[in-house]
């Protein structure tokens, strides 16, 4: 059975830095891109950034550009989201997600069991 797990987030004040990691747990993950996506209140869900297995990155949105990093540790089946220099505009909640091949799409292409649960940010100033 597939399990997307993150953990990380919460508040954090403006200029500050938090860290997201997402874990999958029974299903192959080396060879799947992974990415992260947010949802603001009353806002479509956006990409944020993407990963393929070989580190290839694609950004979905300049705005996080020099501030946010993805990564990922295919030995540990784990990704994270560096996110430095928040802005109140970052506050959404945030979720992880795999793909079933080693190319970054949007958020349509992920299938249900392989989004994470959802993590809220909320950045004050």
């Amino acid at each position: 059975q597939v399990k997307v797990v993150q953990s990380g987030g919460g508040p954090a004040q403006a200029g500050g830095s938090l860290k997201l990691s997402c874990t999958t747990f029974g299903v192959t993950y080396i060879y799947s891109s992974m990415g992260w996506f947010r949802q603001a209140p009353g806002k479509e869900r956006e990409g944020v950034l993407c990963i393929t297995s070989q580190g290839r990155i694609t950004e979905y949105t300049d705005s996080v550009k020099g501030r946010f990093t993805i990564s990922r540790d295919n030995a540990k089946n784990t990704l994270y989201l560096q996110m430095n220099n928040t802005e109140p505009g970052d506050t959404a909640m945030y979720y992880c997600a795999m793909f079933l091949y080693d190319y970054c799409r949007g958020a349509e292409a992920v299938r249900g069991p392989y989004w994470g649960q959802g993590t809220q940010v909320t950045v004050f100033s």
